[in-house]
This record gives C-alpha cells, sequence and structure tokens, in this order.
C-alpha cells in the first residue's frame, strides 16, 4: 500500500476517485433531476414530477450487490465500468430523444439505471479509500468524499435547474454521456491494489453467497457490528428530524416566507457539507470510547429547539425563534455528520480487505433503510402533536438521550 501514497498529502489516484466521484454521483443526480422537469414540461403533471424523482432514489438495497462486486472484482475496472454504462445509457436516451420514442416510461427507465448504478459504485469507492491513502489521513478522506456526496445531494436540484433552463434537454443529456465517459478514461489511470479470488463461475449465486458472507461476518464481528447498529441508529433518529422535522416546524409552525425557509434549510446541508469537509481536524479530538458525549450535546442541542416552538416564544415573534431552532439544527447536522464519518472510518480500519466492499455496503444499507422508517413515525409524531410540536421534540430528546447511553455502554470496554 505505501508505493500508493508516499507523496505527502494525497495520492493521485485518490484525487483521480474523487474527481469520479464529482462527475458520477452530482452527474447522475443532476441528470436525474432535469429529467424530471423535462417530464414535468412535456405532462404538466407534478405528481408524475414527484414519482419519478422518488423512484429513481429506491434501488438502495442494491448497494449490497455492489459491496460483493467490489470484493470479487477490481475496483478500479468497476468504475470504469460503471461510468462506462452511465455513459452508454445517457448517449442512447439523447439518440432517442430526437425521435418520436421518447416517453414518460422511457425517462423513468434511464432515471431508475442511472440510480440503480449508482447505488452500485459507492461501495466501489468506499472499499478502496483506505487502499489510497494513510490511515492517519483517513478520516479526512472519508470527510472529502462525503462532502462530495452531500455536494451533490445539494447542488443536483439548483444545478440540474439552472443547466436545464440555459441548455435544454437536448445539450444536457448529451454533454452528461461525455462527461462520463471522460470519467471513466480518466479512471483507468488509477492504482488500486487486487488480489484476484477464486469463483466457481457462478456469478448471480457467488455474489448471493459473498453477501451472506459479509451479513455473517458483520454479526459476529462485535465491534464493528457495535458501529453498524450506531450508524443505523443516527440515520432513524437525526436524519428524519432534518427531513420532516424541520421543514414542518418551519412552514407551518413559523410560517416563515419562502426565502428564509430556503435560507434555513440550506443553512443545515450546508453544516453537512463543512461537518464532511472538517472531519480531518475533529478526527484528531474524537475518541471512540468518548464518543458518548458528542451524541450527549446533541441531545441536548434539542431542549432549545423546543423552546423555540412553545407559545411564549412564538408570541415574540418568529424571528427569535427561527435564529434559534435553525441555529441549533445547523450545529446538530455538522456534529452527526462527524460523527458518522468517523464510525465508518473505524469499520474502515478494522476491516480486512477482502471483506471491505460487503461490509461497506451492508452498513450504507442498513443504515439508508432505516431513515424513512424514522420519517414515517416523526411524520406521524408531527401530526397527533400539531398544535404542541415542542412535545415531539422533547420526545426526540429523550430519544437521542438514551441513544447516548447506548453508545456509552457499547463502546465501555473501548476506554
Amino acid at each position: 500500500m505505501d508505493t500508493f501514497v508516499k507523496e505527502k498529502g494525497f495520492s493521485k489516484d485518490f484525487k483521480i476517485l474523487v474527481f469520479g466521484q464529482i462527475i458520477s454521483i452530482l452527474g447522475s443526480a443532476l441528470l436525474r433531476f432535469a429529467l424530471s422537469l423535462f417530464v414535468l414540461d412535456m405532462t404538466g403533471r407534478a405528481d408524475l414530477f414527484a414519482v419519478l424523482f422518488a423512484i429513481s432514489s429506491i434501488p438502495i438495497l442494491l448497494t449490497l450487490f455492489g459491496g460483493a462486486l467490489a470484493d470479487r472484482f477490481n475496483r478500479r475496472h468497476l468504475m470504469v465500468l460503471f461510468d462506462v454504462i452511465n455513459s452508454v445509457v445517457v448517449l442512447i436516451f439523447y439518440l432517442t430523444l430526437w425521435t418520436e420514442y421518447h416517453s414518460v416510461l422511457g425517462i423513468g427507465v434511464v432515471m431508475v439505471l442511472l440510480s440503480i448504478i449508482s447505488a452500485m459504485y459507492s461501495p466501489a469507492v468506499m472499499a478502496s479509500i483506505p487502499l489510497l491513502v494513510r490511515e492517519q489521513h483517513l478520516e479526512q478522506a472519508n470527510g472529502i468524499v462525503n462532502g462530495v456526496q452531500a455536494l451533490a445531494g445539494v447542488a443536483a436540484p439548483v444545478l440540474g435547474g439552472i443547466l436545464y433552463g440555459l441548455l435544454g434537454i437536448k445539450i444536457l443529456v448529451l454533454v452528461s454521456g461525455l462527461l462520463f465517459f471522460v470519467t471513466a478514461i480518466v479512471e483507468m489511470y488509477m492504482t488500486i491494489p487486487f488480489v484476484k479470488r477464486d469463483d466457481d463461475g457462478q456469478l448471480v449465486m457467488t455474489l448471493f453467497k459473498d453477501i451472506k458472507e459479509g451479513f455473517t461476518y458483520v454479526v459476529k464481528q462485535s465491534f464493528i457490528l457495535k458501529c453498524t447498529v450506531l450508524a443505523a441508529l443516527l440515520n432513524l433518529l437525526f436524519t428524519p428530524l432534518f427531513i420532516v422535522g424541520v421543514p414542518i416546524v418551519l412552514r407551518v409552525t413559523l410560517e416563515v416566507s419562502d426565502s428564509l425557509y430556503g435560507i434555513g434549510m440550506g443553512i443545515i446541508d450546508f453544516a453537512t457539507i463543512l461537518g464532511a469537509l472538517s472531519m480531518g481536524y475533529f478526527a484528531k479530538k474524537l475518541q471512540i470510547n468518548r464518543l458518548y458525549i458528542w451524541v450527549l450535546v446533541t441531545a441536548f442541542l434539542v431542549i432549545p429547539m423546543a423552546i423555540a416552538v412553545i407559545q411564549p416564544m412564538l408570541q415574540i415573534g418568529y424571528y427569535a425563534s427561527y435564529l434559534l431552532f435553525t441555529g441549533c439544527a445547523l450545529v446538530m447536522a455538522m456534529m452527526m455528520t462527524i460523527i458518522s464519518i468517523y464510525v465508518m472510518t473505524l469499520v474502515q480500519k478494522e476491516t480486512p480487505n477482502e471483506n471491505l466492499g460487503k461490509v461497506m455496503a451492508i452498513m450504507m444499507a442498513v443504515s439508508q433503510c432505516m431513515a424513512p422508517l424514522g420519517q414515517m413515525g416523526y411524520g406521524l409524531l408531527f401530526e397527533i402533536f400539531r398544535a404542541n410540536l415542542f412535545i415531539p421534540i422533547l420526545m426526540i430528546c429523550v430519544m437521542m438521550l438514551l441513544l447516548a447511553l447506548l453508545t456509552h455502554r457499547l463502546w465501555r470496554i473501548h476506554a
């Protein structure tokens, strides 16, 4: 591994990896959003716009197959292959735009294919990072990669809308297809260590077997299992608060203007990116046996958020409530991002290379599947206590305090 990280800072291979992430993840998300806008213009139906954009984000569980592939095949070859497939899919769709054969169904298929490829692409990237950077830079490297992913989520709707308006769908699709192809060529100059594994020639059965072995490995490895459980609980409790809770408070309770609402949501997105990019600094201050303190601080930050929506506070005027609520949300989003990346880095350091793709994929899939459950639960709570939103917010505080206690107990033996 040393041959790949001799130079100071990050190696050429890691920089190529990040470049590929920017084009593949951001490009895919941007194009999916632009295509959903195209459907809106074609049909005038907002429901189809929303459904297509939501469906294109469904293939989370295919991350597991991406993880199995990342441990079975050369990860550089996989990234190149995925970007070539992206390019072919997009360029074929570009050709159909000049005919009468493009339809809402066809656009939906393209969006789902792009989402599937993106889901398969991520485990190969996450499993490659420990092989391309020094261990002392691993947290910072993960922060950069996660920062790119967070930025893609924020920038895709903005850039997708702007470029769609400026270039039109045909030019945007053509440029995207060519960029995917250029990325594949650049990634061919990247070197990622790879040891070929024996197989019986039955790829599908082998992948299912590898996924099963991955789950067995995670369950048997106490430390990795604890990290996976913590990552899942963080996603269950924190992510829905920002996706469901914050919009309801800003729009329904505080009734802020469109501009203030956009600023509030943008602040949280910015905090996520800032947390990821500052990971290198905070990594030096984090210790596994003190991780519960970070969770505890986030729990206490929920209390001012509850105070922000009580009637006496609201009667003062919504500006004070708005500043208090969004300020605490900003700090929480940043801390949650740092904790999540730190936990993921611990797993990377603990997992041998031959299992790294599967373990990363399992951790990602389990965590991502918890967020929708939390969103449904939070949505129900916020609807039941619509007139007194401080009650569900305080309930969230209690759950986070319990998570801090659980975190303390889980890693007490590592003190």
